[in-house]
């Protein structure tokens, strides 16, 4: 018998319950990345059981803050360089242009 025919002859039962040693590999790191994420958001597992998409909402809001606050950080930082870059990069332009002749 080929390899086809013993494929057919599987039950959705047996298809179902074949776990092979990738998967349980494959879980086990989405189940440690999906622990780092939620660790991340500060999400407590027990408040996840209880009121789900209670915890979603609020682990939304938490990201969204986040986000929020870096880009803020992250705008402060750059007009902090660009104080200093931008006037430099002006000088370099014109000593640029003025040798161009």
């Amino acid at each position: 018998m080929s390899e086809q025919t013993t494929r057919q002859r599987r039950t959705f039962v047996q298809r179902l319950t074949r776990i092979s040693s990738t998967d349980i590999l494959r879980l086990v790191f989405l189940c440690v990345l999906a622990g780092f994420l939620l660790a991340a958001l500060n999400v407590n597992p027990r408040d996840l059981w209880i009121d789900f998409f209670g915890t979603l909402a609020e682990s939304w809001s938490r990201f969204v803050s986040f986000i929020v606050d870096s880009a803020g950080w992250a705008v402060e930082y750059f007009l902090l360089g660009a104080v200093l870059v931008v006037p430099i990069w002006i000088v370099f332009r014109l000593i640029r242009a003025a040798g161009r002749e």
